[in-house]
């Protein structure tokens, strides 16, 4: 059957889309609340447990309850809004996934600020960075104290990957399912580590040859979107009941969408504001880190002005902003902009299958239409 745009749709069509929009939007309201309780109950379990040990371990745990605080629950989310969006009416166990994959972001996120050598998170010290200043606060040296943080951070990152797979092998589903659910766990975990070392790769020069803009976009996908959108929409379709003609434009749609919300990360990066972002607008540029940006801009005539600052360790935010021109200047702000645009009317028109009834499509078109505009 033709899907209609919404704008042609019969003024009954329209309110019929719209009652289901709100019944959806109420139904996350309910998922999201019983998400927040339940990573509340983890975490404070796992505190009281820690306190068996030192307080040091206490202290980790309680860093990691603060590191998964404040987020945006983007993961959970695309969990609960394809359950729901596919006529699941058992939210329990769909919103037990979601906080596996909320684990599993915490986790990478925690890691990924080691790789960076990042020590500030949602405009808040993370792991490292604060027990790092705790140990420097004790007359430790900056050196060793940066190590003692370091170390919490992965262990914590290690702790919350472990949980993950183990709060979803506990769902409560049959054998087939759950196996599956691994699996589309594992697979986002195996995709999401290649991801990683590729973007170290990159930033630190390893290969022989400049990246190409594709190899860059290749570590985005794989970096962002695998573990981000396409597993936990597979995840909350397979648990209610969608088939293969459901996961598969499903997995297609995360790819794009993914990809998609790198693009907007690596504009916020350079071009955002620190205010809304919480995370340094330098660490990007200070990092060299190999971004859809800076590969455009190699191929420019003014990739020798960025070329001097990129990667410089010293970077102060006055280099940063004149960094962040020339790259507006050369273009390469528009062309990523431009490419953007691209991934979502591509993921929007996978949607257009008969296989995605209208109440998933609609509010996963609305969220691949919002990864545009986020610095405007």
């Amino acid at each position: 059957m033709t899907q209609l745009h919404p704008e042609t749709r019969s003024p009954v069509e329209r309110d019929v889309t719209n009652e289901s929009s709100d019944d959806l939007a109420g139904d996350l309201t309910s998922d999201l609340a019983s998400v927040e309780e339940r990573l509340h109950r983890f975490f404070s379990a796992r505190i009281t447990a820690a306190a068996a040990y030192d307080a040091s371990y206490r202290r980790l745990w309680e860093s990691a309850r603060d590191a998964a605080n404040g987020g945006k629950r983007i993961r959970p989310r695309f969990v609960l809004t394809a359950y729901r969006g596919l006529g699941g009416t058992e939210p329990d166990v769909a919103c037990t996934a979601a906080v596996a994959y909320e684990l599993l972001h915490t986790a990478f996120l925690l890691h990924d600020d080691v790789i960076d050598g990042d020590t500030v998170r949602r405009g808040r010290p993370n792991v490292a960075g604060g027990f790092a200043a705790a140990a420097e606060a004790r007359g430790t040296s900056a050196d060793r104290a940066r190590r003692w943080g370091e170390a919490g951070a992965i262990l914590a990152g290690d702790l919350l990957l472990h949980a993950a797979s183990t709060v979803l092998a506990r769902i409560d589903t049959d054998e087939w399912t759950r196996e599956r659910l691994l699996d589309i766990l594992d697979h986002g975990v195996f995709v999401t580590a290649a991801g990683e070392l590729a973007d170290v790769a990159l930033a630190e020069r390893l290969g022989a040859e400049d990246p190409a803009l594709e190899d860059v976009l290749a570590m985005t996908e794989h970096k962002t979107a695998e573990y981000s959108v396409a597993g936990p929409l597979m995840t909350g379709a397979l648990l209610a009941g969608g088939s293969e003609d459901v996961l598969t434009p499903l997995a297609e749609y995360g790819r794009l969408v993914g990809i998609a919300f790198q693009l907007g990360d690596d504009l916020l990066g350079v071009f955002g504001s620190e205010d809304v972002t919480g995370k340094s607008i330098v660490s990007d540029l200070r990092q060299g880190k190999e971004t859809s940006l800076i590969a455009y801009a190699r191929g420019t005539a003014r990739w020798r002005e960025v070329a001097l600052s990129l990667g410089r360790t010293d970077l102060d935010p006055h280099e940063a902003n004149r960094l962040a021109t020339v790259l507006q200047e050369c273009g390469a702000r528009r062309f990523v902009e431009d490419l953007l645009a691209q991934h979502v009317d591509a993921a929007v028109a996978v949607l257009d299958t008969p296989s995605i009834p209208r109440s998933l499509a609609v509010p996963l078109g609305d969220v691949a239409r919002s990864c545009i505009g986020r610095i405007a």
